[in-house]
Formats: C-alpha cells, structure tokens, sequence
C-alpha cells in the first residue's frame, strides 16, 4: 500500500495516528535543518558564500503520563529517556550542526499509548541564532505503521528561540497530534522554560540546566 505524506497546516492542524494506522510499533519524530550560510566580501569586492556549521537545534519533548508523571526528554542534562520504560519516549542522540543525515530523532513506543496522556514535542536553538525566522528546518514524524506526518518552520515572524510543533493527546484511547507552530517568546531573563510550560498549563519547576560538554 502507498503511503501519502500528510502535511499538518492551520487549515488542516490534526490527524489521528490510530485513523493512518499508527497504533502500534514506534513514532519516530525527526528534526533536521540545513546549515547556514554567510555571505563575506573578500578582495575587490568579490562576494563568497560559506557555509556555517554552528547552529545547533535541539529536538525535546514533555510528557504528562496517566499516572500524573511530568518530566521531559531532552540534550541539556543528557536526559534522553527509554524506549522500553517510563517515559517510553528516546531521543537517539544530539546533532550539534545539522550536519548529520538524519538530524535528530526522538522515538516514542506506541505500544505503551495506554500510559500517555499527552506529549509536547518541541524545538529549542542552542547555539548559533537568536531566532528560529529564516532558519530551513522541518519536523517529521514516522508512524511505524503509517503515513509520514510534516510540519516546515516556516512561520516565526518574532524573535523566538523555542518553538511548540506537536501536541500529541490521548483522547479516549487514541493518540490525535495537533500542529501547533507556537513561536515562544522568552522571559526578561532570557529563560524560554517557563513561558513553553505557562502556554501549556504543564505546571512543572524549571531551573537553569548545565551547559553542553
């Protein structure tokens, strides 16, 4: 059977993972952005582009499971989760320049939906912009069983070093994922935690975490 990819946008912002087939087996969700290029003028005026490989995204998530249990799955802190106990949500890795093939990629075992109660996948820029305008990136997720689901970051129009992509919930049983492209603005300290987590009612304490080796 061909599958279609199913592109999320404001008109059409939800899709049921049970309805395209992914009930089972794992949901990949992968980020993955191209390096930047600055433009320098060298002798004569002669222009050159050259590629930067410092941008560094982040791809993490926060769960609420049934049970009550909020935490997140995220780089900072090394706090990369498991596949086969609480939360059941992987994150593989860290891409620091989007140079990887694969980007980054967070899993979540679907066999265990039963145990979710809602999951924010989201996006965070480390290092190297100080807003997600005009960055080439794309979120993606990839039902084991089931169409891919796209969402570009195309739209942030202020200066947001955090961006909400998808809220995955579970209603009566059944994951549903809503697109969300919710541009965070940080607080007066700088601090995007705490306004993700206002915008979401997560309801979790947030405290500065260790800088990346």
């Amino acid at each position: 059977m061909r599958l279609t990819k199913v592109t999320l946008t404001k008109q059409a912002p939800t899709v049921s993972l049970a309805k395209q087939g992914g009930t089972s087996g794992t949901l990949r969700v992968n980020l993955n952005w191209s390096m930047r290029s600055v433009e320098k003028r060298g002798l004569f005026g002669k222009r050159s582009v050259t590629p930067q490989a410092d941008l560094d995204l982040d791809l993490c998530a926060l769960y609420e499971l049934s049970n009550g249990q909020k935490w997140s799955v995220t780089p900072l802190g090394e706090r990369f989760g498991s596949l086969t106990e609480p939360p059941y949500i992987l994150l593989d890795g860290d891409d620091r320049t989007g140079g990887s093939l694969t980007g980054e990629n967070l899993t979540i075992n679907l066999d265990h939906t039963d145990k979710f109660r809602r999951i924010l996948i989201y996006a965070n820029i480390y290092s190297g912009a100080d807003t997600f305008a005009g960055l080439d990136a794309v979120a993606t997720m990839f039902p084991q069983h089931g169409a891919p689901i796209e969402m570009r970051l195309d739209e942030c129009t202020v200066k947001s070093v955090t961006v909400a992509l998808f809220l995955i919930e579970n209603v009566d049983g059944e994951l549903v994922v809503r697109r969300e492209s919710n541009y965070i603005i940080s607080n007066e300290n700088g601090s995007w935690g705490p306004p993700l987590d206002a915008a979401y009612n997560w309801g979790m304490k947030w405290s500065a975490a260790k800088p990346k080796s």
